[in-house]
């Protein structure tokens, strides 16, 4: 049991050392890379995947409904 608590510390400790160990130069792209992804997560999502579910539906048995419903039917292009 012991060992399993371990590895979460020891794989903490060596990202933590690593990243104050780092030169200026991988910090920076460090900091580009999470830029990135919060545009990517943040942004993209807010503007491209709307919520349908609570716009097109007003409780959640209906949401309910539609969602099996879109799971349990047979895709067009085999009727």
């Amino acid at each position: 049991m012991n060992s399993f608590l371990s590895a979460p510390v020891r794989v903490i400790r060596f990202y933590y050392y690593g990243f104050r160990n780092m030169s200026l130069w991988g910090r920076k792209v460090w900091i580009i890379i999470i830029i990135k992804l919060i545009i990517i997560f943040a942004v993209l999502k807010l503007f491209f995947f709307p919520d349908l579910l609570n716009k097109n539906f007003t409780n959640d048995e209906q949401r309910s409904e539609y969602i099996l419903d879109q799971l349990t039917k047979s895709p067009e292009f085999y009727d």
